[in-house]
């Protein structure tokens, strides 16, 4: 079974990007690193797909400030970049995908995946929100794509935290580049081998 995982080059004036460095390190998938840009990265990453033609896709990216690895359950269809991507591109109150439905699910087992994450020994939880900068662009791309194109498919979307370099001077979590991959690893695993997902809790008041 063919396991596409996708990371994003650095932005924002970073030099490094946890999601792209950790993604490298998970063995036995195919890994694409993705502009940071509006428009340009779900194009890369359907051309990804059609190349690898994937069971499975798991995008990854940054998520700073956030101290544990997030597995997404909702893309929504909005952009609304509070900073410029790599290209200078700043879309404001824009749809994803013009007529689209407002919201995807993934389709990962999300709990499953962040049960296989904390069994690993990482810290792990469901999230809500991808935010609506490049990262939930990609999200609903992919699973547009799914929805629209390759309904066999499984994907969702991981945010991981700061990697340490980039928070030396700063008083905000960070987690090493090798626990990410571990716990993208073990996700990994959880989507290609759940069939149904975990009722366990993973909601959030807020």
């Amino acid at each position: 079974m063919t396991v596409l995982l996708t990371g994003f080059e650095p932005f924002d004036g970073a030099t490094v990007n946890p999601s792209w460095e950790a993604v490298k390190l998970v063995p036995g998938v195919r890994a694409v690193q993705l502009p940071c840009v509006f428009g340009e990265a779900p194009e890369r990453l359907r051309a990804a797909v059609a190349e690898h033609d994937p069971a499975v896709v798991v995008c990854v990216g940054q998520a700073g400030g956030r101290a544990d690895v997030t597995v997404e359950r909702v893309a929504v269809n909005l952009n609304d970049a509070r900073i410029p991507d790599n290209a200078g591109r700043q879309p404001i109150d824009e749809p994803v995908v013009p007529g689209g439905p407002a919201a995807y699910f993934a389709t990962l087992p999300v709990k499953a995946c962040v049960a296989a994450a904390r069994t690993a020994g990482v810290p792990a939880s469901v999230s809500h929100s991808a935010g609506t900068f490049v990262c939930n662009h990609l999200f609903y791309g992919l699973m547009h794509l799914i929805a629209t194109e390759r309904p066999g498919v499984r994907g969702g979307f991981v945010h991981v935290p700061f990697a340490p370099s980039q928070v030396l001077d700063q008083a905000k979590p960070s987690m090493p580049v090798t626990m990410i991959a571990e716990a993208l690893a073990a996700i990994v695993t959880a989507a290609v081998s759940v069939e149904s997902d975990l009722r366990l809790v993973g909601g959030s008041l807020h």
